[in-house]
């Protein structure tokens, strides 16, 4: 007759075994996942943080053999678009994206008014680091290499940059790494400035606070961004962005259409290129465009 007694202690053996396997296929699943991690990484170093002008073409060679209806919205934005230009898929793209198309058009366009502009956007993002306790030494370097940056895109001073030097420099990871840091910076600071307006839309993402999202999710390279990050970047900087998506939606009535969303600065009176008037019935064309597709942002080129 077994002793009841060891019922108990076959009852504990069982349980510990089966919280081995739970943890084994834990450590399995949390190994399979940094390995991914790790290829998708040494794949990202692969392609320069910046690429080439492409013409649309290439986008469509990519998904020749793909979805049709992917297919269908590239054609569709080849009437809209002329080229693309790719970034690294490293967690910094709409960062980088950013950042290379906003110096390419003060380098084509020599708009001075523009980066006096900018430049008062950007003192005012240093304030607005101070009072929320930052030490000037966590940010300082980040602002000055973009101020560099800025000053060397205008023409007919010592610091002047070709547009070819302006690649160069784009992927330059002692450069563009400082540049990106400096726009986490400036995102981080307009959205814990403005904490009750981001929250909700935090609250959607994660169950993060204000700070705990800027800490883990706005400020650490790598990052990936979305509708916060951008809504932030642009209104701190009072900056107009389009994001184009591309994805498999299609339209209510089932045909195919392509969204695009502008993401246009909460505080109208202070954007580049807004014709005077009520702000409520400006209607701002943004100069930077990007490509959305699931987890990455490239650059886009109107016709």
């Amino acid at each position: 007759m077994q002793n009841q007694d060891e019922l108990p202690m076959d009852a504990e053996i069982e349980s510990l075994k089966a919280s081995e396997v739970d943890d084994w296929e834990n450590i399995k699943d949390n190994d399979i996942m940094q390995q991914q991690s790790a290829i998708w990484a040494e794949e990202a170093k692969k392609f320069p943080f910046v690429g080439d002008k492409e013409p649309l073409s290439s986008l469509a060679a990519e998904y020749q053999s793909g979805s049709p209806i992917l297919l269908e919205k590239i054609k569709i934005l080849s009437d809209q678009y002329a080229a693309i230009r790719r970034t690294r898929g490293d967690g910094n793209c709409f960062f980088r994206g950013f950042m290379f198309s906003y110096l390419e058009h003060i380098l084509e366009s020599q708009d001075q008014a523009e980066v006096d502009r900018i430049k008062a956007n950007v003192e005012q993002c240093r304030k607005t680091l101070q009072s929320l306790g930052y030490a000037d030494f966590t940010f300082e370097d980040f602002f000055a290499l973009f101020l560099e940056q800025l000053d060397g895109v205008l023409q007919g001073n010592e610091a002047s940059i070709s547009h070819a030097k302006l690649v160069q420099e784009s992927r330059d990871q002692s450069v563009s790494d400082y540049v990106v840091m400096f726009f986490r910076f400036v995102t981080s600071g307009e959205i814990r400035k403005r904490a009750e307006f981001f929250e909700p839309f935090i609250l959607g993402l994660t169950n993060a606070t204000v700070e705990q999202f800027c800490k883990s999710s706005v400020e650490p390279m790598g990052e990936e961004s979305d509708h916060v990050h951008i809504t932030a970047l642009s209104d701190a900087l009072g900056v107009p962005i389009r994001v184009v998506y591309l994805d498999r939606s299609s339209c209510d009535s089932g045909g195919v259409s392509v969204n695009h969303h502008d993401f246009i600065p909460a505080f109208g009176g202070d954007v580049p290129n807004a014709p005077p008037g009520d702000s409520s019935e400006i209607t701002i064309k943004p100069f930077i465009t990007l490509l959305y597709r699931p987890g990455h942002y490239d650059i886009l080129y109107p016709k």
